[in-house]
Parts: C-alpha cells; sequence; structure tokens
C-alpha cells in the first residue's frame, strides 16, 4: 500500500503506528494509516488482517497514586 520512500512500517510491525496518516476523522475516533492500519482515539487499533490490539496508552502523571 505505502509509496513513501522510505517506505513506512508494516502493519505487522512493532513501530507500526509510525506510517502516514492517510484518512483521519476525529469525530469519529479514528485515523487510518497508509500501512491498512485504522488507530483508534483510545489507541486501540485494527490490522488489516483483522487482529485486534488493545488499547495501550500509559498512564499520565496525573493518574499515579503513591502510598503515603
Amino acid at each position: 500500500m505505502c509509496q513513501h520512500q522510505p517506505t513506512c512500517p508494516s502493519a505487522d510491525s512493532s513501530d507500526r503506528e509510525a506510517a502516514h496518516l492517510v484518512a483521519a476523522y476525529p469525530e469519529q475516533g479514528w485515523s487510518l494509516l497508509c500501512n491498512g492500519v485504522l488507530c483508534f482515539e483510545d489507541t486501540g487499533e485494527l490490522l488489516p488482517d483483522g487482529q485486534i490490539i488493545a488499547p495501550h496508552r500509559s498512564l499520565g502523571t496525573d493518574h499515579v497514586v503513591t502510598a503515603a
């Protein structure tokens, strides 16, 4: 799918999110990358082969609780 030089990471590579953005629909909460990956605003992903990648956003420091 990708016509970029150098080519973008494939959908099955660990850095697949580095691919170029093809379409963005923030009002619907998703974007399409040139490697065919659908990225959702909750950081979940849907790969072209139908595999689901669970959301993987990290907690910010405002969500970290420390024991007293």
